[in-house]
């Protein structure tokens, strides 16, 4: 008996191409938005004022510090009975965006941290505000210097969205547990599952190194 069964294979992979559709769109959607939530994230966590500060702070430590699985089970399973009832993709993108944002808004605070206080300085003594000085001069700089790391975020969030087959999200993971269950081919499954995850996040790790050393090289230029 070969563990991996071929016909099995042929006749579940559409079914399973459709699951990795969706972790892909999932995976994007909650790129996108955690790339924009992270800003004000960013930005509360140095605030001067406390009043800012201090909840940016807590909603942080609070991401940073509990499971990933566990804020989605509280999400899908335990807001509901505070009168909150979220369908499983919404319930899914909420919790993966709220949980990575916390991350991003790390980086982008370390990538505007990097960036010479004297720019920000000298974009006031040419007449800017605080608020354009940093959209126009702070922020693109930041950016560049943060942009492998964020490469590297969305190859975690792709894989992260595994997690939300708690919630009975029908992505790859939950679609490959389904068949399995239903087939007995663990092996077979499995396999295709995790070769499928490969297909889409080796690639992804190849152009996330050749974006880092093509910023190396441009730096190295500039100076």
């Amino acid at each position: 008996m070969h563990l991996l069964d071929l016909e099995v294979a042929q006749q579940y992979i559409g079914v399973l191409l459709q699951g990795l559709e969706l972790t892909v769109g999932l995976a994007l959607v909650v790129m996108a938005l955690s790339l924009v939530f992270a800003i004000p994230v960013a930005l509360g966590r140095m605030s001067r004022s406390w009043m800012i500060r201090v909840p940016v702070d807590i909603y942080v430590e609070v991401m940073r510090t509990t499971p990933l699985i566990l804020q989605l089970t509280y999400i899908y399973y335990v807001l509901p009975q505070a009168g909150i009832r979220l369908g499983p993709f919404t319930a899914g993108v909420i919790g993966l965006t709220l949980h990575c944002s916390a991350y991003i808004g790390e980086v982008y605070r370390s990538g505007i941290n990097a960036v010479a206080r004297g720019q920000q300085q000298a974009a006031e003594a040419l007449g800017m505000t605080r608020l354009l000085a940093f959209r126009r001069i702070i922020l693109p700089q930041a950016l560049r210097i943060v942009v492998p790391v964020l490469g590297s975020y969305s190859i975690t969030i792709f894989k992260d969205t595994a997690l939300t087959s708690v919630m009975s999200v029908q992505e790859l993971m939950f679609t490959g547990e389904i068949i399995s269950a239903r087939t007995y081919q663990y092996f077979t499954m499995y396999t295709l599952t995790a070769l499928l995850y490969m297909a889409v996040g080796y690639p992804s790790a190849l152009l996330v190194a050749w974006l880092e050393r093509s910023l190396s090289r441009g730096y190295a230029h500039r100076r």
